[in-house]
C-alpha cells in the first residue's frame, strides 16, 4: 500500500515537472498571453484533475483570466477583495464573499516579491487532496512571465517613441533658418520653446532679392514626427513657390491644395505670412487662421492685430475666400508673431495668458529690440504661469524695421 502511494506521488511529481517544462518552453517561444493561459488551463485540468477553477489577476483591479467548470461566468463578476489578509491558503467559508463564489472551497493567493499578483479559486474538498503548492508555483510562473512580456513591450514602445521624437526634433530643427538678420535697419529674432512632445511649429525668413523678404510663422495640427514631416513638406513647397512668384494669394492657394491632397482634409496648418518691399515701402500680409500678430506701423502708431486673410490651410480642397491686406508708405514697423502655445498657457487657476497681455506688453515696450521683447515677454509669461509647465510649444518671431 505504501509503495503504491509512493509511486503515485512520484508519478504526480513527474507530471508537475513535465508541466513546468512545457510552460517554460512556451514562455521561451514567446507565445501570446492567451496561449499561456490556455496551457495553464489544460495543465491544471489534465494533470491535477481539477474540474472547477477560476483565476483572477490583479491589473489595477481583479480581472478573471481563466474560468472553467463553473456555473457562473466569472469574467463578468467582480472579486470583492482588494488584497489578501495573509499569504496562507484560505477556506472560502471563512471569509465573506458573495453567494456567487460558494461553488469554490479554497482561495489560493499568489504573491511575487511580497505583492499579490493573482488569486486562484478552486473546489477541493480538502487541501491535502491536491498539490496547492504546485498551483501557486505554476500560477506564479505564468503571471510573472506575462507581466515581463508586458513590461518588455512597454519598454520597446517607449524606445520607439523616444526614437520618433528624436527624428521629429531633428526634422523640426532643419526647418528653422540658420541665420536671421540682426544688422542695419532690419532686425529679426526667433525663439522656440519646445514642450515635452515635439510639435509642428515653424517660422521662416526668406530673402527674395535685395529689396524684398518674406516673413512667416505656422503651426501644424498634431504632434510628433507626423506633424514635423507635414511641416517639412510645407516648408519645401513654400520655398519653391516663393522662387516662382511673390503673389501671396497664389502661394497660399497652392499650399492649401498641397496640404489637402496629402492629408485629405484630416490635418491642417495655421499660417501667417508677410512680404515687405524695402524700396517701395510696401507691406502686405495674409493670415490663414493663425494667431493674429501684433503690428505697429510706425513708432507712434497704435498696435493692431493682423487678422484678415482666410481659413486654415488644408481643411478644404479650395479656400472659400482669400483676402490680402496691403499697407503703403510703411518706412518702419514692428511685427510680433507667435504660436498658440503662448496665449493658451495657463496659471494654476487655469486662466489663460491671452492676447491682451501681449498687445499691452508690445505697446509698452515698443522701443526695445526683438531680443529684449522676447526676454521680457517670456519673463511675464513665466511669472504668470508661476511654475506651471507650458501645455504646448511656444514660438516667438519678431521683425523690426527702423
Amino acid at each position: 500500500m505504501e509503495t503504491s502511494i509512493e509511486n503515485y506521488k512520484l508519478y504526480a511529481r513527474e507530471l508537475e515537472l513535465k508541466a513546468i517544462l512545457e510552460v517554460t518552453q512556451a514562455i521561451n517561444n514567446n507565445l501570446p498571453e492567451d496561449a499561456l493561459y490556455k496551457i495553464y488551463h489544460f495543465t491544471l485540468r489534465a494533470n491535477l484533475n481539477i474540474s472547477r477553477l477560476c483565476l483572477y489577476v490583479w491589473e489595477e483591479k481583479w480581472k478573471c483570466k481563466v474560468c472553467y467548470g463553473t456555473k457562473n461566468d466569472y469574467h463578468h463578476i467582480n472579486l470583492p477583495i482588494k488584497t489578501f489578509l495573509s499569504k496562507l491558503i484560505t477556506n472560502l467559508p471563512d471569509i465573506s464573499l458573495s453567494e456567487e463564489f460558494e461553488e469554490f472551497s479554497l482561495l489560493i493567493p499568489v504573491f511575487h516579491k511580497d505583492v499579490p499578483v493573482a488569486c486562484v479559486l478552486v473546489n477541493i474538498p480538502e487541501a491535502e487532496s491536491a498539490d496547492t503548492a504546485f498551483i501557486q508555483t505554476l500560477t506564479n510562473i505564468i503571471i510573472v512571465a506575462i507581466e515581463n512580456k508586458k513590461l518588455a513591450g512597454q519598454q520597446l514602445a517607449q524606445e520607439a517613441l523616444k526614437k520618433e521624437l528624436e527624428i521629429a526634433k531633428a526634422v523640426q530643427t532643419q526647418l528653422f533658418p540658420k541665420k536671421l538678420p540682426q544688422y542695419g535697419n532690419i532686425q529679426v529674432k526667433a525663439d522656440y520653446y519646445p514642450h515635452q512632445i515635439v510639435g509642428g511649429d515653424y517660422y521662416d525668413y526668406i530673402q527674395i532679392d535685395k529689396d524684398q523678404f518674406l516673413f512667416c510663422i505656422a503651426d501644424a495640427s498634431g504632434k510628433g514626427i507626423s506633424a514635423a514631416l507635414l511641416m517639412s513638406n510645407f516648408q519645401a513647397a513654400l520655398r519653391a513657390l516663393i522662387r516662382q512668384t511673390t503673389d501671396l494669394k497664389k502661394i497660399l492657394n497652392e499650399l492649401n491644395y498641397l496640404i489637402f491632397q496629402n492629408t485629405g482634409g484630416e490635418r491642417f496648418i495655421t499660417f501667417f505670412c508677410a512680404l515687405y518691399n524695402t524700396n517701395e515701402k510696401k507691406f502686405k500680409y495674409i493670415n490663414a487662421g493663425h494667431n493674429p500678430p501684433v503690428f505697429l506701423k510706425s513708432q507712434g502708431a497704435e498696435p493692431e492685430f493682423l487678422e484678415k486673410g482666410t481659413i486654415v490651410l488644408g481643411a478644404l480642397n479650395q479656400l472659400p475666400f482669400l483676402h490680402e491686406t496691403i499697407f503703403d508708405n510703411i518706412e518702419d514697423f514692428l511685427l510680433f508673431t507667435y504660436t498658440d502655445g503662448l496665449t493658451e498657457s495657463t496659471n494654476h487657476n487655469d486662466d489663460e495668458f491671452g492676447s491682451d497681455r501681449i498687445i499691452d506688453f508690445i505697446n509698452t515696450n515698443r522701443e526695445l529690440n526683438p531680443e529684449q521683447i522676447h526676454e521680457g515677454l517670456m519673463k511675464d509669461l513665466s511669472d504668470f504661469c508661476d511654475g506651471k509647465v507650458f501645455s504646448d510649444d511656444v514660438t516667438l518671431l519678431t521683425c523690426k524695421v527702423c
